[in-house]
């Protein structure tokens, strides 16, 4: 297969990019800076620019890229982290809505951030959504894929939960602490936090290219989420390291010392279930929290 990918040196895309490489696929980058190789196109998503005129037949479209939120948000940062994704899945889809070929398959990043804060309701891709920040953006995110509207181009919305991976996100900004043995719950620790490890990240985006009958959103979340007290304890384990007072950072300090952002984030409640995936089959390479945090983090049992 041609597969078009933008933010192929994310999270997500420098894991994507060569298990799609190692499986035979042609991959096609968008890329901000200059081409270096005829593997590479260039974008600007805040000018307007893309050309894919002469890319020929896409099997499919792999849409990952956009600010980072994980930073304190000043309103320049909220307006980037917005821009960035509505400016850029607008040009995207209008860029792949004018293809001759329209039998292409067009996958696009989201995140349970949809569904704002929930507390222990059971979310699945048929709940409402939120009316945060986060939940508007990914609402934006979502409808900005409207030039595909009418086209034969199906359209997949990958609603990220927290994605493990030591290389980035999350889980790299806990681990110095947990190594340090200060991991701790965050408040009551009664809230929800939806995962996926890096590994089902990766193969939830196939399964989505592969299955035909998939469209519209699609939770991206493992089938087991933990409170922040199941974690901060299976983390302590899987690392052999202690954690402390339960509570220990509250929601003021940690706002203090982040911002907006860590109210977001950290003490948001999303307790989602990968509905889609399991009913077209998809086969969970870690259902459960301890396996994948041991698997990705290379610790073994014992």
């Amino acid at each position: 297969m041609k597969i078009l990918i933008t933010g192929s040196t994310g999270l997500v895309g420098s894991s994507l990019v060569p298990f799609l490489l190692t499986g035979g696929h042609d991959v096609i980058r968008l890329v901000r800076r200059a081409p270096t190789n005829d593997s590479e196109i260039q974008w600007k998503p805040d000018t307007g620019k893309i050309d894919l005129k002469n890319i020929g037949d896409l099997d499919a479209v792999v849409h990952l890229a956009g600010e980072s939120i994980a930073d304190r948000w000043s309103r320049k940062k909220k307006s980037k982290i917005r821009d960035s994704r509505i400016q850029g899945t607008q040009l995207l889809a209008s860029a792949v809505a004018q293809l001759e070929n329209q039998r292409t398959v067009f996958v696009s990043a989201s995140a349970v951030g949809f569904y704002g804060n929930r507390g222990s309701e059971v979310l699945t891709e048929k709940s409402r959504p939120g009316n945060d920040f986060l939940s508007s953006v990914c609402q934006s995110w979502e409808s900005a894929t409207q030039p595909l509207e009418g086209k034969e181009i199906r359209t997949v919305h990958l609603r990220f939960g927290v994605i493990l991976s030591p290389r980035g996100g999350a889980l790299a900004k806990m681990l110095p602490v947990f190594q340090l043995g200060q991991g701790a719950n965050l408040g009551s620790g009664r809230q929800y936090m939806s995962w996926i490890g890096i590994s089902d990240a990766v193969g939830a985006i196939y399964h989505a290219i592969m299955t035909k009958e998939l469209r519209g959103p699609v939770n991206v979340v493992g089938p087991n989420p933990v409170t922040n007290a199941d974690f901060t304890k299976t983390m302590g384990r899987v690392l052999k390291r202690p954690t402390v007072v339960p509570g220990i950072l509250g929601k003021l300090a940690t706002f203090v010392l982040f911002g907006e952002m860590a109210t977001a984030l950290l003490f948001t409640s999303q307790r989602v279930t990968p509905g889609k995936l399991v009913g077209t089959g998809y086969q969970f390479r870690h259902a459960d929290l301890e396996p994948a945090l041991r698997h990705v983090l290379g610790r073994q049992t014992g």
